[in-house]
């Protein structure tokens, strides 16, 4: 099932090119607003399965381009993110330590919107792009062996960054990863039931209609279960929580104003993003791989041009 929030936040499930509007059949939910349905139907999620079925049978479809789609998850408990997950295509010798950090929930936004950059002096904008698993249960202690039946479905998930903020040498990934706008998800949450395989999911971004990043999930470095294992080992995870499972930095570029950005990973159709930078610096289009082909050092793209240039 493909669940979604659209308009103004009405709950909706995906049947093919149309939504079926089935917010009626959560209202007993308990919540303070509609944006509160979402966790509390992946809590209850077995309860209102066989309700949903119906409604979705005898409901009159809404044409998917004639709505607002929102992000499916506007207030989760926690969103944690996991850093270095990837063997780089096999150029990693052996994988980093795990680790992870968290990223504010008031970083999301959803399909269409707009990813701000801000005036900061960082070197680079990026974003990263992940499969983000979507808690079912609240987790703490969960073993690997059992964890995929802690995992309620996954979305899309761009984790962004301003890179290179000061002062030099600080722990600076709450200022770098948890701004305004930098956790783009969607375009809704499909079930762990129509994954066949998520750790074999072809991860797909593009920039302006080329694709920059292109690997595939068998290449974590620590698996979802393991993932799973070591975030609920810190503290617990809760209904509708999302894990972020890291990404293939070789791939990464400069998002710039005007960019259009889409994310597609392997059956959970694309999330496309827009950015936006008042300042209009620009950057070079060179990936991480491009630069580190042609020798250059550092790895990232150099700004080009506007504010905070370097001499």
């Amino acid at each position: 099932m493909k669940l979604l929030y659209f308009d103004d936040f009405k709950l909706g499930v995906l049947d093919g090119a149309e939504v079926i509007d089935v917010s009626e059949v959560v209202q007993d939910i308990p919540h303070r607003d509609q944006q509160d349905i979402m966790a509390g139907l992946i809590a209850d999620f077995d309860m209102y399965r066989a309700r949903l079925e119906k409604a979705v049978s005898l409901g009159v479809g809404i044409p998917l381009v004639s709505i607002r789609i929102r992000p499916p998850l506007p207030r989760p408990v926690n969103v944690d993110c996991m850093a270095v997950n990837y063997m780089e295509d096999g150029t990693r010798e052996e994988p980093a330590p795990i680790n992870a950090f968290h990223k504010s929930p008031s970083c999301i936004i959803g399909h269409e919107d707009t990813m701000v950059l801000q005036d900061i002096p960082a070197t680079i904008f990026e974003g990263e792009a992940e499969i983000a698993i979507i808690i079912s249960k609240r987790a703490s202690n969960v073993s690997a062996a059992d964890s995929m039946d802690y995992v309620f479905g996954y979305t899309n998930f761009i984790d962004g960054s301003a890179r290179g903020l000061q002062p030099p040498g600080s722990n600076s990934f709450f200022q770098m990863k948890s701004r305004e706008t930098y956790a783009p998800i969607g375009p809704y949450i499909v079930t762990a039931d129509e994954i066949d395989d998520p750790q074999k999911m072809q991860i797909k971004l593009s920039v302006n209609g080329e694709v920059k990043q292109n690997f595939n999930s068998d290449d974590m470095a620590h698996d979802m279960r393991r993932c799973i294992e070591w975030a609920s080992a810190i503290h617990t995870l809760e209904p509708g929580d999302i894990l972020a499972t890291g990404t293939n930095h070789r791939g990464l570029n400069a998002f710039q104003d005007g960019d259009v950005v889409e994310l597609e990973c392997e059956g959970l159709d694309v999330l496309r993003i827009h950015i936006q930078d008042d300042l209009k610096r620009t950057w070079s289009r060179e990936t991480r791989l491009d630069r580190q082909e042609q020798g250059h050092n550092p790895p990232h793209a150099p700004q080009l041009s506007g504010k905070y240039t370097p001499d």
